[in-house]
């Protein structure tokens, strides 16, 4: 969400259970500011937390030119000293995948530690040799993967709040919202990261797509069917969304007007039992 609107914006996800104190919301007030000078940001967005055992883990993402690709991360334990963090890398993901299990620590530098067995010769051989291999990933590394794939699998924004120009993402300045009609259809909020299942359109699908504003996947096209809670809160004055697989995913849209965002609160864990909960 973005930082301009922090107030506003957080008191409308407060029903999900999770807030900010006031000292915390004070203190992202100002750091938040100096941030985007410091940096050089078109936009600071506030991104959610990350609840660890001895630490809690603040994020932020700063946004560029590009809304979509020129985004970066920054990460604090108290709302005013930030730490950029690097991008995910595939090899980082499938390390972190293999070695990073259970609660978030709060130590950026505690050390997850997994081991593979790798055994060599051919079938052959009588005996095999086994080679044990040991992977270690930071846990400043698992930050970085998860807030990559939760943004890529559930950040969402209403359409036609971005439009895409020249090449470039941008915000809409002319977008005014969706009505209520369309704000409680689950095919009108779509995700912002890079498109998989556009491609796989066929023609007479694509004929009814604006490719200025329907760049992007629909929620409505996500597998499993379920994995979204649409409702209207704030005496039907706003829409939320709720994310089944992230638990801790909350996105608000006020219907007839651009404000919009989301927020991770959670420990940064998937719901992988989604599938036989629905």
């Amino acid at each position: 969400m973005d930082s301009n609107s922090l107030y506003y914006s957080l008191d409308l996800v407060a029903g999900s259970g999770y807030t900010f104190t006031a000292e915390q919301r004070a203190a992202l007030q100002t750091s938040l500011i100096i941030l985007r000078q410091n940096y050089n940001f078109n936009r600071v967005m506030l991104w959610g937390k990350i609840f660890g055992i001895n630490a809690d883990y603040f994020i932020v993402q700063g946004r560029g030119e590009d809304e979509l690709k020129d985004k970066k991360n920054l990460y604090s334990f108290n709302c005013v000293d930030w730490f950029l963090l690097p991008p995910a890398t595939d090899a980082m993901i499938e390390e972190v995948s293999k070695a990073a299990q259970g609660r978030f620590m709060g130590d950026p530098s505690f050390k997850y530690e997994h081991v593979e067995t790798h055994r060599q010769g051919g079938e052959a051989e009588a005996a095999e040799e086994e080679d044990e291999v040991t992977i270690k990933v930071s846990e400043e590394e698992r930050l970085v993967v998860t807030i990559h794939q939760i943004d890529r699998e559930v950040s969402v924004v209403p359409r036609g709040a971005f439009i895409k120009s020249h090449g470039l993402i941008q915000t809409n300045r002319s977008f005014n919202g969706l009505s209520h009609s369309e704000a409680g259809k689950l095919h009108n909020f779509l995700h912002f990261t890079e498109p998989k299942n556009l491609k796989k359109k066929s023609i007479l699908e694509m004929a009814y797509l604006d490719p200025s504003i329907d760049f992007l996947d629909p929620l409505s096209d996500d597998t499993p069917k379920g994995s979204w809670s649409l409702q209207f809160e704030c005496g039907s004055n706003v829409c939320v969304l709720r994310s089944l697989l992230w638990l801790g995913l909350t996105f608000y849209h006020v219907p007839m007007a651009p404000q919009h965002g989301y927020i991770y609160m959670g420990d940064g864990t998937k719901n992988l039992d989604l599938p036989f909960m629905l």
